[in-house]
């Protein structure tokens, strides 16, 4: 009764904070002191806090450790003999130097399930975050070093401490190394997070340092050396069963890596599909259903951050939650006491919403699908504000085990104002900590085994165990231990009834360098995908030969379209394989998969222009012209003599017919032919491109009257129009000045801006200026990005700036910033004399000056129009628009006030995803926007309109962040307090 009273009054407290905050008006607060309103939130005791749990029917939660054996838990792994190691960080958040955060040790001594004993492993650590047992000791996360710790002695206290690897990023608390995954390649996969770092060796200087951001790691245990992994989100990441990985990001909060970083760089030219994508059905910051109340300082802060008082996005127009913000730690079920239904379901915890959600995975091609399984409601919720689940793991009694780093405060220290943060103890929670396990309500507990004990063989008996703790552990003993148990191993490998069991033997006969070629035929054809899909990459590691390489051809018209996507991968590493034909198949079946194509394509660092050459063989699939396109660009950038010829030869049969198939090939296979270095340049001289020239200009001659002739559709002239990007300059010059004419829709004068500025020319600098003031705002955007692209275009535009022909006002100041930056000496005084005379804003005045569109009537209808004239170029809503920026589907739930602030003053706390960054490639070309995907190979930034940039990594002369969103500054300009409050209302009433 004292629980529920006490639960009751914490929650009637904080409903009666928002509502009192919701009906003072803003100017009503003029105190500093903020103590009444922010309560200290009391931490529940750990014998009361199964109380505060709802849980979905069929299962319950258990306390398995609680303080004083365990605070602030942020990782935990088993050591083989069935003992818990748990990472306690309890300098989060402010703390680091203080080096108060430990590993601990806990053990079941009764074997009951629940730890009776705890002592501590190791001590004095900073910011530690993630933890993997091997040989007896311990690998630990601790940025930015990662060390190895061991107990040399026997007194339970490691006396050995060397550090492995040096140089993870330490500049977000929230975003450091974690998640240690054991994987079926005999690594420990290590999750680098968003901060990355420049990783190396201890005793390498810091120029031989390995650049990690936008990818994980894979250490081998045995020698410390490490390769890059595809990965990067920022606390999550696991394996399924099968070995696909997938990883969680606070306002992502389920997506999956599609590919193995490796295959990537093979081919430096390849500009890839994304490496890491967003999965879930219901969108990345799905609606979440919490129980626990909102927190006052939250209710507190979006109050100040309304009024102009505290800078940051304001929260839900008061209800700060709802929606993902926090979440961690995405874990695969794999535990043998769950049912069989609920196998391969992602769980993952919100620390901000106090929950634990789960989602059912879906094939669907490639890329899987994560469906909602509890309507709303959570798999787990608790009304306790403490609770912060902030990782998972598949238990030795096949149960999930829950972190509980119950702390009263979850936050960044900088999203705090000085106003609440001086009455919060962001270290409150410290000496507390859960660790919990789920199971089903019929769950019986069993002992866990010493593993240490088991003998080779009874491990290799462990290997098919439905269990996935006693799998991996005894699969990475054998490796440990580097057994001689390979004939037992190979009988395993063969099992027909033990898919599993299968999957570990091959994997441990790989580390073991045991694998052969009598193994690993016969799983070519395993019934099972996934195994035939493994079995493939493992010919990779064994020597070629005749029968393997037949083998492997059989597997082209394999009906799973991951085994075929592992082959495709695969061909381009077997010394011998004819490639061409299984490539040309594979891409033939998927033609527009962009994943597909990056397997296909990373297996052609050589042999591209066969592989061009089988893929224009009559009948066309037009669908292939996109890929067979990328292949040309490829061929003309490696100069080789034998490809070019044999790409030539196969365009050669080529007629005007085929224009709108072949046009884009042909031009990016000749785009080089300008350089004298080239074997194009001295094809082109000799004469021998003759026919395919005047068969080209044939094309364009079309492409020409498509492009003015107005009874054709406008998605028809806007191809058309993208097409002549591959006219020579003078041709170009000569059709699309006509077409920056407000005769035209908007979309065909884009793509001409677009199309014109891809060429180094003078005269459309010109143009645009000329033509500035009847160009609509949002295509003075594309001309702007147009005209600071290139040193001269850039300054004609300050100097028509200058000169008053073009408004200050109609130029985003963030452009100006990145301008006042150039190394040209004319462009950067004339950009900052420009900043100057226009003035400051300050942005928390601006957001004061609107507040008054929050109290005026609106019309929707007026709102519609100012989204698709002023947002739309960024943002999509009712099917218009362009999906770049933050999604606007759950606008409606942050509240008016959030948008007038983040409308206003867009930097004022930017989320890494959405940052401006600024490329300067080869060809002397600026490139701005933000990066949406990341390889070993490119990098891709994108923009308004939707508009993108692949730039291989060969291309870029510097890449640089500006630290500002994407979304410009200065927005007042265009919408007065009316205009903000009409768009406002159009906003929050979409549904």
């Amino acid at each position: 009764m004292m629980l529920a009273n006490r639960s009751l009054l914490l929650r009637t407290f904080i409903a009666s904070l928002s509502i009192a905050f919701s009906l003072v008006s803003v100017s009503a607060f003029t105190q500093d002191d903020y103590s009444d309103e922010l309560p200290r939130v009391p931490p529940t005791p750990p014998s009361e806090t199964l109380q505060e749990f709802q849980v979905a029917d069929g299962f319950q939660i258990q306390l398995i450790a609680s303080e004083p054996l365990v605070t602030s838990p942020v990782a935990m792994e088993w050591a083989a003999d069935g003992s818990l190691f748990v990472c306690e960080m309890r300098g989060y958040s402010e703390d680091r130097d203080k080096g108060i955060s430990r590993i601990s040790h806990l053990r079941d001594v009764n074997q009951d399930g629940v730890y009776d004993s705890s002592t501590i492993f190791a001590e004095g650590l900073l910011w530690p975050t993630g933890l993997f047992p091997w040989d007896g000791g311990l690998f630990v996360g601790d940025a930015p070093n990662l060390y190895y710790f061991r107990d040399t002695d026997g007194d339970g206290k490691a006396d050995q401490r060397d550090t492995v690897l040096t140089g993870f990023g330490t500049f977000n608390v929230q975003g450091l190394m974690n998640s240690f995954r054991w994987g079926l390649d005999n690594r420990i996969h290590i999750a680098c997070s968003s901060t990355g770092g420049m990783i190396r060796r201890p005793g390498q200087p810091e120029s031989d340092a390995i650049n990690v951001r936008g990818r994980d790691i894979a250490l081998d245990p045995r020698t410390g050396e490490f390769e890059l992994t595809s990965g990067a989100a920022q606390h999550g990441m696991c394996f399924d069963d099968w070995g696909r990985k997938f990883v969680s990001s606070n306002s992502d909060h389920l997506q999956q890596v599609m590919y193995k970083d490796h295959y990537i760089g093979r081919n430096p030219l390849l500009q890839p599909a994304a490496a890491r994508v967003s999965i879930a059905e219901d969108g990345p910051q799905a609606e979440v259903f919490r129980t626990s109340p909102v927190e006052p300082w939250r209710i507190v802060r979006t109050r100040l951050r309304v009024s102009g008082k505290a800078r940051g996005p304001i929260e839900g127009g008061g209800r700060a939650a709802g929606y993902f913000t926090g979440a961690t730690g995405v874990t695969i079920v794999r535990g043998d006491a769950w049912p069989e239904a609920f196998q391969g379901m992602a769980i993952i915890g919100d620390v901000g919403s106090n929950l634990i959600h789960r989602k059912r995975l879906h094939p669907n091609g490639l890329k899987w699908v994560g469906k909602r399984v509890d309507t709303n409601s959570e798999l787990v919720t608790s009304t306790d504000i403490w609770f912060r689940p902030a990782q998972f793991a598949n238990a030795p009694d096949g149960s999930l085990h829950i972190i509980d780093v119950c702390r009263e405060v979850i936050e960044h220290p900088k999203s705090l104002p000085a106003e609440i943060k001086q009455h919060l103890d962001l270290t409150s929670g410290r000496d507390r900590g859960r660790l919990y396990r789920l199971v089903p309500n019929e769950f019986q507990h069993r002992p866990t085994p010493n593993l240490n004990r088991a003998s080779d063989f009874e491990l290799v008996d462990l290997l098919a165990h439905p269990n996935a703790w006693h799998r991996e552990t005894a699969s990475r003993l054998l490796f440990e231990r580097q057994s001689e148990c390979i004939a037992e191993l190979k009988q395993v490998a063969n099992h027909p009834e033990t898919p599993l069991g299968r999957l570990h033997a091959l994997a441990v006969l790989d580390g073991l360098e045991q694998l052969d070629e009598q193994t690993i035929l016969p799983r070519l054809n395993d019934p099972h995908p996934s195994i035939r899909k493994q079995a493939i990459r493992l010919t990779e590691k064994l020597p070629s030969s005749e029968a393997l390489r037949n083998k492997l051809a059989e597997r082209t018209d394999d009906l799973s379209i991951e085994v075929r996507y592992q082959l495709a991968f695969t061909a381009g590493s077997i010394v011998g394989f004819e490639k061409t034909q299984t490539l040309a198949k594979i891409i033939r079946r998927n033609p527009t998969d962009r994943w597909m194509q990056t397997a296909v394509q990373s297996s052609v660092a050589d042999g591209a222009g066969e592989l061009f050459a089988e893929l224009l063989t009559t009948p066309f699939d037009h669908r292939l012209s996109e890929f067979v396109g990328r292949l040309a660009s490829q061929i003309t950038q490696q100069n080789s003599p034998t490809d070019i010829r044999m790409a030539i030869a196969a365009v050669s049969n080529l007629t005007p017919d085929n224009g709108d198939f072949a046009l884009p090939i042909l031009g990016k296979l000749l785009e080089s032919r300008s350089r004298k270095d080239t074997l194009l340049h001295q094809l082109e001289e000799s004469g021998e491109l003759t026919k395919i020239d005047r068969v080209m200009s044939e094309m364009l001659e079309r492409l020409e009257r498509v492009t003015l002739d107005e009874s054709e559709p406008v998605d028809v002239r806007v191809r058309a129009v993208e097409s002549l990007r591959y006219a020579s300059a003078s041709r170009a010059s000569a059709v699309l000045p006509n077409l920056i004419d407000s005769r035209h829709p908007i979309a065909i004068q884009r793509a001409a801006m677009i199309t014109w500025g891809r060429f180094d020319s003078s005269d459309i600098t010109e143009t645009l200026l000329s033509q500035w003031s009847s160009l609509s705002p949002s295509l003075r955007e594309t001309a702007s990005e147009i005209l600071f692209s290139r040193p001269d275009r850039l300054l004609g535009l300050l100097n028509a700036i200058e000169s008053a022909d073009i408004p200050l006002s109609e130029v985003s100041r963030s452009r100006l910033q990145l301008a006042a930056k150039s190394t040209d000496s004319s462009t950067q005084r004339l950009a900052s004399e420009l900043l100057e005379s226009s003035g400051s804003k300050n942005r928390e005045q601006v957001v004061q000056a609107y507040q008054e569109s929050l109290q005026l009537s609106a019309d929707v209808a007026r709102g519609s129009k100012l989204f698709s004239k002023h947002c739309a170029n960024c943002h999509r809503l009712e099917n218009r628009g362009h999906e770049i920026g933050p999604n606007l589907a759950t606008v409606k739930t942050r509240g008016a006030d959030f948008i007038l602030t983040n409308v206003l003053d867009p930097n004022r706390e930017v989320n890494p995803q959405y940052l401006n960054y600024v490329a300067l490639d080869v060809d002397g070309r600026t490139l701005t926007g933000m990066i949406t995907e990341e390889s070993a190979t490119s990098i891709t930034l994108q923009r308004a309109e939707s508009a993108k940039d692949s730039l291989l990594r060969v291309d870029i002369e510097r890449l640089q962040s500006t630290g500002m969103s994407i979304m410009p500054e200065g927005l007042e300009e265009q919408l007065d307090p009316q205009a903000m409050a009409d768009l406002i209302a159009y906003l929050m009433q979409v549904e």
